[in-house]
């Protein structure tokens, strides 16, 4: 693999390619430091979840309440569901719709 920081995209998708392809005894990790202490590791720091834009029909009062607390009414919206749902299932997987995109 090359060292050259100014890949083109190209030329890094390429690569990219080939290191995945590689068995992962073949990678080279010897530069990389074990990380022994996960006390501080931040859960979802980086995780960012699809979305998908979609129509949905609201009671007018409700979206109202939303709004009225200014800010990003959607993401309060979907912050609003993803409690619920994390509730219903109580930490299990919710997962696919049987219908896939």
């Amino acid at each position: 693999m090359s060292d050259d920081t100014t890949r083109t995209g190209k030329a890094r998708q390429t690569e990219l390619k080939q290191l995945a392809a590689m068995p992962d005894e073949e990678i080279d990790t010897s530069d990389i430091p074990e990380q022994r202490d996960w006390s501080n590791a931040e859960v979802g720091k980086f995780y960012r979840p699809v979305k998908k834009q979609i129509t949905l029909r609201i009671d007018a009062d409700v979206l109202e309440w939303f709004k009225a607390r200014g800010g990003k009414y959607q993401s309060a919206i979907n912050a609003a569901l993803r409690e619920h749902v994390d509730e219903k299932s109580k930490g299990r997987w919710v997962g696919k719709s049987k219908q896939s995109s």
